[in-house]
């Protein structure tokens, strides 16, 4: 790699950290304010189950399969196709779950990212005779 190259992929890394942490962030505190992570009755800071948190995501991309499968537009938002609107739902549980421990997603992704671009079964050519198929 060049120093050209070198410098944007640098650049894109910041690109992707910024707003991945960002969006960890913003999802964690709205959820917060929203007293996801108090007790409704007392008010205090829970530690919520992590396989539930899990299990939520799911949902979501079962909706999201839902949608696709009946091509609907999503109920809250019916200019948008429920598809979407649910993917966008799991993101946000996703960004969530990041922030409220303190994870590195961003980080995670970033590696990630660059360990799925040596793989061989992600390379057009190994596709393309069947790689990855179900």
């Amino acid at each position: 790699m060049n120093k050209t190259e070198q410098l944007q992929q640098h650049s894109l890394d910041a690109e992707i950290q910024c707003g991945a942490n960002s969006l960890q962030n913003i999802c964690h505190a709205l959820a917060c304010e929203r007293g996801w992570w108090k007790d409704p009755k007392t008010g205090r800071q829970i530690e919520r189950n992590r396989a539930e948190l899990l299990m939520l995501c799911v949902s979501e991309l079962a909706e999201a399969m839902e949608a696709d499968r009946k091509d609907l537009n999503d109920d809250h938002l019916p200019h948008r196709k429920g598809f979407e609107v649910e993917l966008a739902d799991c993101l946000i549980r996703i960004f969530d779950i990041a922030g409220a421990y303190d994870l590195d997603l961003s980080g995670a992704m970033l590696e990630k990212l660059k360990y799925n671009a040596q793989r061989v079964d992600h390379k057009p050519e190994h596709r393309a005779n069947g790689g990855k198929q179900y």
